[in-house]
């Protein structure tokens, strides 16, 4: 209980800090929200959406979830992605992976069960389809940072998959996706330049005649 009326406590001295700096501060936050930017991150306590860019409460909507996924059966994901692309006109979607996920790690391996395991089978494929290369490398973290790397770029590719992307697109909505990784070590978000605007780098197949 001391831990729980702890962080009760933080929560004032924070709500204070803002006063203090703005009157106004919460009106405003109460007025409303339109931010630019969707994070899908990793749940990892690590990775702080909002912390690690330096963004205000309002500046960010966020979901998270084990290795930061994007999976087309996923309701909970899909209800946010259609609220930020159609309701809050959101202009960027950013996928964030980070180094040293636990999730990514035990794709790798064949102990994990329960829901966590069918959870990661996904990034099983992931792995399984670039297993070639990924094994090709010899120091072990190296290949895990490099499953992370893919694991983001595939998410990328599933985003654009969706009908809520292509139906923004094809109305002319300027929505950019993008892939991170987050290096827990160091505090830096590297950007993997995977960036996508359109349907174009789509295979055939996957373009949705809307």
């Amino acid at each position: 209980m001391l831990y729980y009326k702890d962080i009760l406590r933080k929560n004032r001295e924070w709500a204070a800090s803002k006063l203090e700096k703005n009157p106004h501060y919460f009106d405003k936050m109460a007025k409303g929200q339109t931010p630019p930017l969707l994070w899908i991150g990793c749940a990892d306590s690590r990775v702080p959406s909002s912390e690690i860019i330096g963004a205000e409460p309002g500046e960010v909507f966020t979901h998270r979830n084990i290795a930061n996924m994007v999976i087309h059966t996923d309701i909970n994901m899909l209800s946010v992605l259609e609220y930020a692309v159609n309701a809050l006109k959101v202009r960027h979607i950013i996928v964030c992976g980070h180094y040293g996920c636990g999730g990514v790690k035990a794709a790798m391996g064949h102990s994990t069960v329960g829901f966590v395991g069918k959870w990661i089978r996904h990034i099983k494929d992931i792995y399984n389809k670039y297993k070639t290369e990924v094994d090709s490398i010899e120091d072990e973290n190296a290949r895990w940072n490099r499953l992370v790397e893919l694991n983001v770029q595939e998410q990328i590719v599933d985003l654009a998959k969706t009908s809520i992307v292509q139906s923004a697109w094809k109305n002319g909505q300027n929505l950019y996706l993008h892939g991170w990784v987050y290096d827990i070590k160091t505090g830096i978000a590297n950007d993997l330049e995977v960036s996508m605007e359109d349907a174009s780098k789509l295979d055939d197949i996957y373009k949705i005649h809307l």
